[in-house]
């Protein structure tokens, strides 16, 4: 009787825990995630992927946008509340309070080592020690130039050290020579014009954290910038053929040779060397000013929604790909600077891909290490998106003549400090 019992026990135990060993051990999620291209990111997110697949059980369905989907809908689609588990970004301050704190799923000794660095970024958000992004790239700006422009045009290219004033009188004597509607592009954001406005000496933030909108650094920079505009250096179709806030990537008109400059970054090294056949390029140091030869870091970063169903398996994969054998090939494969300090230190083989690619990201880094701080600094600014759109808000009613100077500079500053965090 006792051993029935027994019996009738055990067989309800089983009843209740088998089931739910069952359903543990068969635990699959079928993640989705966000993703924009610089080069070939999503691809080689979707390769690495299956390896992560084969491992854990789980999947993933990798949507691709362009960037512009990320940069004005993704915030807007995160507070919602409706949005993917995952997303390849850029703006961290910004996204930074929706994340997910990956620390209690991964190696903490392992990311605070090799990626110490950028996590410090969303740190200065959230105020704790968590980890809350892989960056799956770092990135300068910085100018290429057409090579073979300035060849036809019998215009030296300039070195290392070289000044924005300098660079300014050789494109136009390219341009005059060649016959071409301008001479410099830039991308429409105030991420690209930072580097100008550091080299000038615009400080951006003070030392307690807070926005300076405008010192004399600045309205040095405005200046120079708008002039160049009104004398036809610039394109009119660039920033002025935009209105408000609205990004607008410069690369096409230097890729179809409407210019013979471009003030870009480091993440079009691979654009450029896949899809330019027609003329030769080369990434070239930063111009400089009286201050120096200001930079802005960046990169995008693969971070995890906060509000996700499947937290464990957000945090499996992005720690999947930030081992550094995954790193080494993410590098590899999109021609870009990895962000693990440990594969900073020692170097990526890029020998495998083309010979410029090397060469430009040498370049970039060398950009970085010797830029002034204020641009760098303003990079991990959690409001600095309204430095990026209310740079080119403003200074494009100043080139269309719908503000003075002056007056464009003052409502630059109030709208920028009214958006501060």
């Amino acid at each position: 009787m006792i051993i029935k019992h027994i019996k009738n026990f055990l067989i309800l135990l089983m009843s209740i825990f088998l089931p739910l060993i069952i359903s543990s051990t068969a635990y699959t999620a079928n993640l989705t995630m966000l993703c924009y291209n610089n080069s070939t990111e999503c691809d080689t997110f979707e390769e690495l992927a299956k390896g992560w697949t084969a491992e854990t059980g789980h999947t993933i369905d990798i949507e691709v946008v362009a960037y512009e989907v990320i940069r004005e809908q993704l915030l807007l689609q995160v507070e919602s509340g409706n949005t993917q588990d995952i997303w390849r970004f850029t703006g961290t301050g910004k996204m930074a309070p929706h994340l997910l704190d990956i620390s209690p799923y991964v190696d903490n000794d392992y990311w605070n080592s090799n990626y110490g660095n950028v996590l410090d970024n969303a740190r200065a958000v959230t105020g704790d020690n968590g980890i809350y992004m892989w960056p799956t790239l770092l990135s300068s700006t910085g100018p290429y130039v057409n090579v073979t422009m300035f060849e036809d045009a019998g215009v030296d290219l300039l070195g290392k050290g070289a000044t924005w004033e300098e660079w300014a009188d050789a494109l136009r004597k390219v341009k005059s020579e060649l016959g071409l509607t301008s001479g410099l592009c830039m991308d429409r954001t105030g991420h690209r014009w930072a580097g100008l406005g550091a080299s000038y000496g615009a400080k951006f933030i003070d030392n307690n954290g807070n926005f300076i909108f405008v010192d004399e650094g600045f309205k040095k920079a405005a200046k120079i910038f708008v002039d160049w505009h009104k004398e036809g250096l610039m394109p009119a179709e660039g920033w002025p053929g935009s209105a408000g806030a609205k990004y607008k990537n410069a690369m096409p008109k230097f890729m179809d040779g409407t210019c013979a400059m471009i003030q870009s970054g480091s993440w079009q090294v691979n654009n450029l060397t896949k899809n330019v056949k027609d003329f030769e390029w080369k990434a070239v140091s930063a111009p400089c000013g009286p201050a120096g030869c200001g930079v802005v870091s960046g990169g995008a970063q693969l971070g995890g929604w906060k509000g996700t169903k499947h937290p464990e398996a957000v945090a499996s994969f992005i720690d999947y790909m930030a081992r550094e054998e995954n790193a080494i090939f993410t590098a590899q494969q999109t021609a870009s600077i990895s962000g693990h300090q440990g594969l900073q230190a020692k170097g990526v083989d890029y020998s495998m891909l083309d010979p410029k690619i090397g060469s430009s990201l040498s370049t970039f880094a060398g950009n970085l290490a010797n830029s002034v701080p204020a641009g760098l600094i303003l990079q991990r600014h959690p409001s600095n998106f309204a430095v990026w759109n209310g740079v080119p808000e403003f200074l494009t009613k100043a080139i269309d003549g719908e503000m003075s100077l002056d007056e464009a500079l003052a409502a630059m500053d109030a709208d920028i400090k009214s958006k501060e965090k």
